[in-house]
């Protein structure tokens, strides 16, 4: 087991909605004379159908919380939408911001909340320039489950002048609080939840496969974690309004990118790395990236360590064989109404050597359980052509 510092310090509120408990924990963090940011995605659509909007305006009205609204959020967060978002916090003297949303939001006001407090640009903490010491603060009322971000220190940011998606991971991004109300996830659309789905077991799978020794706890609960995502998953997109099947999801994603799970041993990222300049340059979501290249990655590398494939396959689908456990996970993906071809969505080999070198930023090789250079990031993604 590698050695580990963990920390976590968001704050969850599991269960139906409890409005009171909402605005205790957006009143202990909001500061007198100042306003709310509520940052949304579009224009709201999402969270007005399913009557969140209201509430949460209403709440705030009743209470003399003075708030102010930014909407625009779409999947793939832009940097030119986070510099808006930073002018308004600092021109309207903004002291908390309030993300209702998934990923995309949660990550856009965590990166507005950095901004606000920092005299240069936001961008510096992405390129690794400078590394944040503040936040405004950022709470979490969570729409579509699937990246962890409502208790997680990570924020991926696109920035669209030169299609450069980037990672900041800081504990100072930790959200406040973060609210999970499964009921949400009756109102999200078959695709994103799929698109969820596929997101929490590529967490699940990026810490899984390492090249740490006696990791025997943490194996044992990543793998109940995959078993749940896979037993629920399927079950969940066949009946929406299933309150068990909800709940097992959405704690399934946010256990599985809160740290917790892949301590003392070093996850691998490189599949992570590849699909970011998919979705980067072709605004592909995430989770359908990821539904194409892990089954390319495990094709690719799965003879530097024939032992944990087969441990996976066995122990999550119940299958010996690698090939057929391949096949089987394609399948699953399938199962999940997904195209698990890059082909499928037009995107051809014109700009697989200029993702692959964005992958590699400046290093030589990405990747902690297998490095892989820049050949070996084109033959994958050939492999998921």
């Amino acid at each position: 087991m590698e050695n580990f510092n963990f920390k976590n310090s968001t704050r969850i509120i599991f269960g139906k909605f409890n409005y009171n408990e909402i605005l205790r924990n957006i009143k202990f963090y909001f500061k007198e004379n100042s306003k709310v940011l509520l940052h949304y995605e579009n224009q709201g659509e999402i969270i007005k159908k399913i009557g969140i909007y209201e509430k949460i305006i209403s709440l705030l009205k009743e209470n003399n919380i003075d708030f102010i609204e930014l909407g625009g959020v779409v999947p793939n967060p832009k940097l030119s939408l986070v510099y808006k978002g930073i002018d308004i916090c600092k021109k309207e003297n903004v002291s908390f911001i309030l993300a209702i949303g998934g990923a995309s939001v949660i990550d856009s006001a965590k990166a507005i909340s950095l901004g606000a407090v920092y005299d240069g640009d936001v961008w510096d903490f992405f390129c690794e320039k400078n590394k944040p010491i503040s936040t405004l603060g950022v709470g979490t009322i969570l729409t579509i489950p699937g990246s962890g971000s409502e208790m997680s220190e990570s924020i991926i940011i696109t920035n669209e002048t030169n299609y450069e998606k980037a990672v900041c991971d800081s504990e100072i991004n930790f959200p406040k609080f973060s609210v999970l109300n499964p009921e949400v996830c009756y109102t999200v659309p078959n695709k994103l939840m799929a698109a969820g789905i596929v997101d929490i077991l590529s967490h699940l799978m990026e810490r899984y496969f390492t090249k740490s020794t006696d990791t025997e706890l943490s194996d044992s609960l990543i793998e109940a974690a995959m078993r749940t995502v896979i037993k629920y998953g399927p079950l969940l997109l066949k009946d929406r309004n299933n309150y068990n099947y909800c709940s097992q999801i959405m704690w399934a994603a946010t256990i599985a990118h809160n740290g917790m799970i892949g301590c003392g041993r070093i996850a691998d990222w490189a599949s992570h790395r590849i699909e970011h300049e998919i979705s980067a340059i072709y605004d592909l979501t995430h989770g359908i990236g990821m539904a194409i290249i892990f089954p390319a990655w495990i094709e690719y590398v799965k003879n530097t360590n024939l032992n944990i494939f087969k441990r996976f396959f066995q122990n999550i689908f119940d299958i010996s064989d690698i090939e057929e456990g391949i096949k089987v996970l394609k399948s699953f993906f399938k199962g999940l109404d997904l195209k698990i071809k890059l082909s499928d969505y037009g995107i051809t080999d014109e700009n697989f050597s200029l993702m692959a070198e964005k992958a590699l930023k400046n290093s030589i090789s990405i990747g902690k359980f297998v490095n892989l250079d820049k050949k070996d990031i084109i033959n994958i993604l050939y492999l998921a052509r």
